[in-house]
């Protein structure tokens, strides 16, 4: 692996195990296996990491369509595997991605708080056929140590190359029970900064229903006519909606706009 790799596997130790205890291996169930199967269907893969010890505990058999295997080996995959899979220019994007998570877990969240929340973000990688494409990793927290640190996560790694080919500089914190969510928060500096973060920045909170629908439509591949058709509007009407969309969201064309509403959860892959 290369220090470009290295980097993240180093900050991941510095953050979380540096006072690594003998931590239980995560005991799931097999109704969280076929739940997991459920969440995870088509390209995508899943895993148990633990993160005291940073090691894969278990991980779906898609993950060999990723990786250069035809099956799980018995000592299982190596955390060094995944993380080889992203492009060498994504390196330094993931790493200011995950101290910005580290810096909302551990320095802003209070610890009853973590487990309330899933984290989104999009990078690229370069699979073993050589193929490029865009994920969007979406994780949750399992259990916590005593301290309140994060022990094992829920990772899955789902293909959108169907629906956008770019990624976004920005992640999402969404609450799953329902309370205060923290949608497209900027990444470029690496730190979370909660007062630099209002609702104005959330995609959700700048677009009205219409709108959610035709950026729906927009990112399934239908044009102006075809969205109008589907929506019964007019085809003029359906352009005049993206332009203000683009205006509103900020974003420079729909490529974008689309990697965004992906990020920030509010456009679910249909696989």
């Amino acid at each position: 692996m290369s220090a470009d790799f290295n980097s993240i596997a180093n900050y991941w130790k510095e953050t979380y195990s540096q006072e690594c205890k003998n931590t239980k291996k995560y005991e799931h169930s097999a109704h969280f296996k076929r739940m997991a199967d459920f969440m995870a269907p088509g390209k995508s893969y899943y895993y148990i990491a633990n993160f005291q010890s940073l090691e894969i505990e278990m991980i779906s058999d898609s993950v060999c369509k990723f990786i250069k295997k035809d099956s799980i080996p018995e000592d299982g995959v190596k955390f060094q595997e995944i993380l080889a899979l992203a492009l060498p220019e994504e390196i330094e994007k993931i790493q200011r991605k995950e101290q910005v998570i580290r810096d909302f877990f551990v320095d802003y969240l209070p610890t009853n708080k973590v487990q309330d929340y899933k984290v989104l973000y999009t990078y690229v990688i370069k699979d073993s056929g050589g193929k490029r494409r865009v994920m969007l990793h979406q994780a949750t927290t399992l259990s916590q140590d005593k301290e309140g640190r994060f022990v094992h996560v829920f990772s899955i790694h789902t293909d959108i190359s169907h629906l956008t080919n770019q990624s976004v500089e920005e992640i999402s914190f969404l609450n799953i029970r329902g309370g205060k969510s923290y949608l497209n928060v900027p990444t470029k500096k690496g730190r979370f900064e909660p007062e630099n973060h209002s609702d104005e920045a959330n995609i959700k909170d700048q677009l009205s229903k219409r709108d959610l629908e035709i950026t729906k439509l927009i990112s399934e591949g239908l044009n102006a006519e075809e969205i109008g058709e589907r929506l019964f509007i007019s085809s003029h009407t359906v352009r005049t909606h993206r332009k203000n969309i683009l205006k509103k969201t900020d974003s420079k064309n729909t490529i974008q706009l689309v990697a965004r509403t992906i990020a920030g959860g509010l456009i679910q892959p249909d696989l």
